[in-house]
């Protein structure tokens, strides 16, 4: 298993997009939707962002060195899909599980102004019922099949009216086996509100 020197290795996945984007969070008012324990929320601050709102439906599983933070405004039990963002922020990021890129995305985007969104793209999570049945999800699903979602995420952002600035691989497969070796590819994109005026 990779060593982290985050609270959990998520924080490696949010490292290697701020790395491959050339994103400073230094100085930034940021929020996690779906912090979970706070690997991306550590990563964060460990960069130097002066704030960050950590959001997520759970309740007690936020790391303690994190929620003691100063920092940190800890949103517990609160559906990001639904809250009102209490300020815009400069930086977004996004890890909600199950759900789709087509629902989280628009709320991120509620609290940026012009401000970007780094979001982690679960294809698994992006299949259609028919595609799961043909996926062995659990044993990583074809590079074919992952495309096909990418191509539909990319669809998606060019509706919600956002572009991608960055699109990267993450070094960490999901967990979606125990068998060694498995599991998902996860993509992270980089994205910001268009700036075209029609």
């Amino acid at each position: 298993m990779t060593s982290s020197p985050y609270v959990s290795r998520a924080g490696l996945k949010l490292e290697h997009a701020l790395d491959t984007f050339n994103v400073d969070v230094s100085g930034l008012a940021c929020a996690d939707l779906g912090c979970n324990i706070g690997g991306f929320s550590d990563c964060l601050l460990q960069r130097g962002a002066a704030r960050l709102y950590a959001v997520d439906t759970g309740y007690g599983t936020f790391a303690w060195k994190l929620r003691s933070d100063e920092r940190v405004t800890t949103l517990e039990r609160t559906n990001a899909l639904h809250i009102e963002p209490p300020e815009q922020v400069d930086l977004v990021v996004v890890d909600l599980g199950w759900t789709k890129q087509c629902v989280a995305l628009p709320a991120a985007q509620r609290w940026i102004g012009d401000g970007t969104i780094i979001s982690l793209v679960k294809p698994h999570y992006e299949l259609s019922e028919e595609e799961k049945k043909i996926e062995q999800v659990g044993e990583g699903i074809s590079p074919e099949t992952v495309e096909r979602v990418m191509v539909r995420i990319r669809t998606t952002c060019t509706a919600l009216g956002l572009d991608i600035l960055g699109e990267t691989t993450s070094p960490i497969k999901g967990k979606k086996s125990s068998k060694k070796g498995a599991g998902n590819s996860e993509i992270l994109l980089l994205l910001r509100p268009s700036q075209n005026v029609i």
